[in-house]
């Protein structure tokens, strides 16, 4: 009778250590924040604060500035991409082709501010961030407009939200996209998108999910409790473990 006892509880604790690895495998996004043009100071603020939103929230984040990384079999590795103030054309031909494949097989992008000033030779990542950088005035308080509160990425925000960044102005602006919100252009001096200003928006595109903010131009943004908990429900969306809406 021992005998059988020791064997089944043997085989209870093989179960266990083998079995236990998997259920609690974290899901592992992509922090991407090479730059061939200007170089934001808040980059390092926005690493250290993605890093702490997967600690609290049980994801892992990796982070490089190598385009090198950009290859099938390592972009199989993660639920999704962040361009992290990325500007310029920071990937060649062989890695834009790796992170289409990656998107059309169901990957998750996120584009934060200069993410839109990125890839200006690229059309299919045009189309995939939703719109192109075209200037800003300077940096300033302005009003935004939640038009969508019923998000995981905005449900927490007030309707009017006052917030100092750089505010970017647009073009080629992907008719399909979800705007979450606009920037009252009233507000603050430069805004050349009226009638409607998007500033944050999302949509499933080419197979994959894109949720893109364009603030994050300055470091406070990244101790801000109301930018951040936008920023994770957009890098939650794009990992496709929480749906938008």
């Amino acid at each position: 009778m021992s005998k059988i006892l020791t064997f089944f509880l043997t085989a209870s604790l093989i179960i266990v250590f083998f079995a236990a690895p998997v259920s609690a495998k974290k899901k592992r996004i992509l922090v991407f924040s090479k730059t061939a043009g200007f170089h934001h100071s808040s980059i390092k603020a926005g690493v250290a604060a993605i890093q702490k939103l997967g600690l609290t929230n049980k994801f892992e984040v990796d982070t490089t500035i190598d385009a090198k990384k950009f290859t099938p079999q390592n972009l199989k590795k993660y639920a999704a991409i962040i361009f992290l103030n990325t500007t310029g054309d920071v990937l060649n031909d062989e890695q834009q082709t790796a992170f289409e494949k990656y998107i059309k097989s169901g990957g998750g992008y996120v584009g934060v501010h200069a993410a839109t000033d990125t890839e200006f030779d690229w059309p299919w990542y045009g189309k995939l961030a939703g719109a192109w950088f075209v200037n800003h005035p300077k940096v300033q308080v302005a009003t935004l407009n939640v038009v969508n509160r019923n998000t995981i990425s905005t449900k927490h925000l007030p309707e009017n939200w006052i917030k100092k960044d750089e505010w970017y102005n647009f073009k080629d602006i992907n008719k399909d996209i979800k705007v979450l919100i606009t920037i009252d252009e009233n507000s603050y001096q430069g805004g050349k998108n009226a009638p409607q200003h998007p500033m944050s928006w999302y949509h499933d595109f080419d197979g994959g999910r894109s949720f893109v903010t364009a603030m994050g131009h300055v470091e406070e943004s990244y101790s801000d409790p109301l930018f951040l908990q936008h920023l994770l429900g957009g890098i939650q969306y794009a990992m496709g473990i929480k749906k938008m809406e």
